[in-house]
């Protein structure tokens, strides 16, 4: 079994508010969740306005499928016109590892 996750580090356009910036945040997360269907949040730097920190895992039985999924959720994410993908960690590890 293989086990991936890709947290992204962005910084949003013109936010100056947490509601605003949750307003931007959730659409993201929800179009991840809804044409890959893995798991995704917001992880990190939630009181802060402009900037977010995005988390995505799947779980596979093939390690190229997962990484092509995890390349395809990073393209989406910096493909977004209103936000800036500052940077992106990709790690594959499988379960016997542990």
């Amino acid at each position: 079994m293989w086990i991936g996750w890709n947290e992204f580090d962005i910084l949003l356009g013109d936010v100056h508010s947490l509601k605003s910036k949750r307003s931007m945040v959730r659409p993201i997360i929800a179009d991840i969740r809804k044409q890959f269907q893995i798991s995704a949040a917001e992880v990190e730097d939630a009181s802060l306005h402009r900037r977010s920190r995005l988390g995505v895992s799947a779980v596979s039985g093939d390690r190229l499928h997962l990484e092509e999924t995890l390349n395809k959720v990073e393209r989406l994410v910096a493909n977004r016109p209103e936000i800036e993908l500052l940077s992106s960690k990709l790690r594959i590890v499988q379960s016997t590892d542990f």
